[in-house]
C-alpha cells in the first residue's frame, strides 16, 4: 500500500514524539504529505471561563505543536499541512481524515499524564474503533526533558 497523506496526531507533549518519528519515516519512504492535527479538546472549555477559550497558554501550545513537526517534515524534504481544532477529538480526527484523503493515521497511546493520559488513551482508541484507513499506534517512551 502507498501511501500519499499520513496524518500524525499531537498533544503538544514530549510522548508524541515516538508517533511522530515512525510518521516522518513512513512519509519519507512513500513520499507522502506529512499532515499535523493538534485537537483542543472542548470538554476543558467547562473548566475555563468562555471569555478566556481556548486560553493564549493553550493556543501557543497548540500551535507549537504542529510548527514542530511540520518543520521536522520540511527539513526531510516533504510537504506538510499543520491544523489546529477545537472539538472532540475523534470526532475531529476522523472529520480531519474524511476532508484531507488522509491514507494511514499515526497516533500515540498516551502523551499527557494523570487525567490527561486517561483522555488520549480513550481518543486512540475512538479513533481505531471508527476510521475507515489504518491507523498506526506507537507506544509512547519516556523522554528526557
Amino acid at each position: 500500500m502507498t501511501y500519499e497523506n499520513v496524518l500524525v496526531t499531537t498533544d503538544g507533549s514530549g510522548g508524541v514524539q515516538d508517533s511522530v518519528t515512525q510518521a516522518l519515516e513512513i512519509a519519507e519512504r512513500a513520499n507522502a504529505t506529512v499532515h499535523a492535527l493538534y485537537v483542543v479538546d472542548d470538554s476543558v472549555r467547562r473548566r475555563v471561563a468562555a471569555a478566556a477559550w481556548p486560553s493564549d497558554d493553550i493556543r501557543v501550545e497548540a500551535e507549537n505543536a504542529v510548527a514542530s513537526i511540520g518543520g521536522a517534515a520540511s527539513r526531510a524534504g516533504l510537504d506538510a499541512e499543520t491544523e489546529i481544532r477545537e472539538g472532540t477529538p475523534a470526532d475531529e480526527i476522523l472529520a480531519y481524515v474524511d476532508e484531507h484523503d488522509v491514507d494511514l493515521v499515526v497516533m500515540g497511546t498516551h502523551g499527557r499524564t494523570g487525567p490527561e493520559r486517561a483522555v488520549l488513551g480513550s481518543t486512540t482508541e475512538r479513533v481505531l474503533r471508527r476510521a475507515d484507513v489504518p491507523v498506526l499506534v506507537v507506544r509512547a517512551t519516556e523522554h528526557p526533558a
